[in-house]
């Protein structure tokens, strides 16, 4: 794996000097977009909008508009904006991770120490484990200021990006039900909810159609036609809801049993 960042994690007066590595990657196939002409592939160019010709990367630059005047930013203003967080995972207070909401959870990061922060690192790890505590920090990465929580995951630190409460919209222009749930109806619902509860295991969900689009992509590289899938949609032609939820209970029964 290629280290995306390079610093240390600070909190108290300890430094730990770590790299971070992606912790994810994208299962999805990699399409590419082609003429349909002649199946070319199509590139993006960037065109200056007056001129009409192609910028080199090495001229372009970044910038604000700023009360309709753009003020360009060099690699210098942002090192200017917070010099010690480009370098410097600061951990500024514990917490439960149970007490942030799902919502806010973005991109998981492993942390590898580097040399001579080994023993930090496996102090602090296993600290958080002990306590089941989750370290709050921010750093800077690709000109933008980084939250996130520090958490023990197997026998490494995982850095958990999590998004600003600036960035959560806010649901107040959604249009939902003030309908009253009749007591009848909630039984029927724990119940079915309980019929269907078990302990959670990711292995058990894999990415179909993922797989099945690269049988038609070789089934198609070997010029073989394929059937569309047939659509099938379990569902109760009822509006009654508590005859929905009689039917699933039933369904869920038939299944466990066969």
């Amino acid at each position: 794996m290629r280290a995306i960042w390079t610093g240390a994690i600070g909190f108290g007066l300890v430094n730990i000097p770590i790299k971070l590595y992606t912790a994810t990657e994208e299962s999805s196939l990699d399409l590419d977009m082609l003429d349909k002409k002649d199946l070319s592939n199509i590139r993006f160019k960037r065109i200056n909008e007056k001129s009409g010709k192609e910028v080199a990367w090495e001229n372009i630059v970044k910038g604000y508009n700023y009360d309709g005047k753009y003020i360009v930013l060099e690699s210098a203003d942002f090192e200017k904006a917070s010099p010690e967080k480009s370098q410097l995972l600061s951990i500024d207070q514990f917490v439960k991770s149970e007490e942030i909401d799902s919502i806010y959870f973005e991109a998981p990061y492993y942390t590898e120490p580097q040399k001579g922060g080994e023993s930090a690192y496996s102090l602090l790890r296993d600290a958080l484990k002990k306590t089941a505590m989750a370290g709050v920090g921010t750093f800077v990465m690709r000109n933008k200021e980084v939250l996130g929580i520090l958490r023990p995951y197997e026998d490494l630190l995982l850095f958990q990006r999590i998004r600003y409460e600036q960035d959560i919209r806010s649901p107040e222009d959604l249009k939902l039900p003030k309908r009253t749930v009749k007591p009848a109806e909630m039984k029927m619902a724990v119940a079915l909810i309980t019929q269907l509860s078990q302990s959670f295991d990711i292995s058990a969900y894999k990415d179909n159609y993922r797989a099945a689009l690269m049988k038609i992509i070789e089934a198609k590289a070997k010029g073989k036609k394929t059937a569309p899938a047939k659509m099938h949609v379990a569902y109760s032609k009822t509006r009654d809801l508590m005859e929905q939820l009689k039917a699933s209970l039933s369904a869920t029964k038939k299944k466990k049993a066969s």
